[in-house]
């Protein structure tokens, strides 16, 4: 990436953002797949674990990024929080369908530097690991309160959708009924609620963006592997996480209903190849 970019090569930057920005508060969505899918991963968490000596370098030619971020999480959160309050299960199979189109992408970016049988148990650990973690969460879930303590968590799983790509935020917070704490807090600038999310966030970047930083440089094929397979998984998850969490929703309602949440999901599927078609006209870092 360089730090100039043509009028055209910025906007497309903050476009990206923009996406990366839904990322963070769609469900089925990490804003940290969508960096990896943009080419942009490896220069935010270069910054994330070094802010100090990487400000000078990293912020000027990712401040684009930073923008659309904005826009997408703060400027559309409102009235992405009223489309999910009405039509929740055509959002969440828009959303899952548009990161099913994706995953041959970040396949092919796992591989970039070679596969060998260690990066295929990893990609299997992964999947794994976080399908039975998903399931556990859906089948112990409470009713949840929210409060400070877990208005941070919520920091949490933001700041690590980022730091580890394919850990969706909102594939953890749905069935925890903690989602839609963050989405009208985001949506509404609840500064009350943004406050103790924000903490959480810093807390979790200065704990795990070096690691991942040091996985990527010296694991790369099985750190990235690890992370496609829960990829995956969150995403096979999100649908009945959805169907069985504090809202359940119904994708099954009627047969209108379920005819129009399946070409939702290919809609998505579309949607996710041609953003990848985009993506590809622009040098990756």
């Amino acid at each position: 990436m360089e730090n100039k970019y043509s009028l055209t090569e910025f906007l497309a930057m903050v476009f990206r953002g923009t996406l990366i920005g839904f990322g963070f508060i769609l469900p089925g969505i990490s804003g940290g797949v969508l960096c990896v899918i943009f080419g942009i991963y490896k220069p935010i968490m270069e910054f994330l674990a070094n802010p100090f000596r990487k400000f000078k370098t990293h912020v000027p030619k990712l401040l684009p990024v930073f923008i659309g971020l904005a826009i997408g999480a703060v400027g559309i959160g409102k009235a992405l929080s009223v489309a999910l309050e009405l039509y929740p299960a055509q959002c969440v199979c828009i959303f899952v369908g548009l990161i099913v189109g994706m995953i041959p992408s970040l396949y092919k970016e796992a591989g970039e530097q070679g596969r060998n049988k260690n990066s295929f148990v990893a990609m299997g650990t992964g999947f794994v690991l976080i399908l039975a973690l998903l399931i556990g969460l859906m089948a112990f879930s409470a009713s949840i309160t929210p409060n400070f303590g877990w208005d941070m968590f919520i920091g949490f799983c933001l700041a690590l959708s980022v730091i580890a790509p394919g850990m969706s935020s909102s594939t953890f917070l749905m069935p925890m009924g903690l989602y839609d704490v963050m989405a009208d807090a985001i949506g509404n600038l609840d500064i009350m609620v943004l406050i103790p999310i924000g903490i959480g966030g810093l807390v979790t970047v200065l704990l795990f963006a070096k690691l991942m930083d040091v996985l990527l440089k010296k694991y790369y094929s099985v750190t990235f592997h690890a992370i496609t397979g829960v990829v995956i998984a969150a995403t096979a998850m999100t649908i009945p996480s959805a169907a069985m969490g504090k809202d359940q929703v119904n994708f099954l309602a009627s047969t209108g209903m379920i005819i129009t949440n399946v070409l939702l999901l290919v809609v998505g599927v579309v949607a996710g190849v041609l953003l990848e078609k985009f993506n590809s006209k622009f040098t990756k870092e």
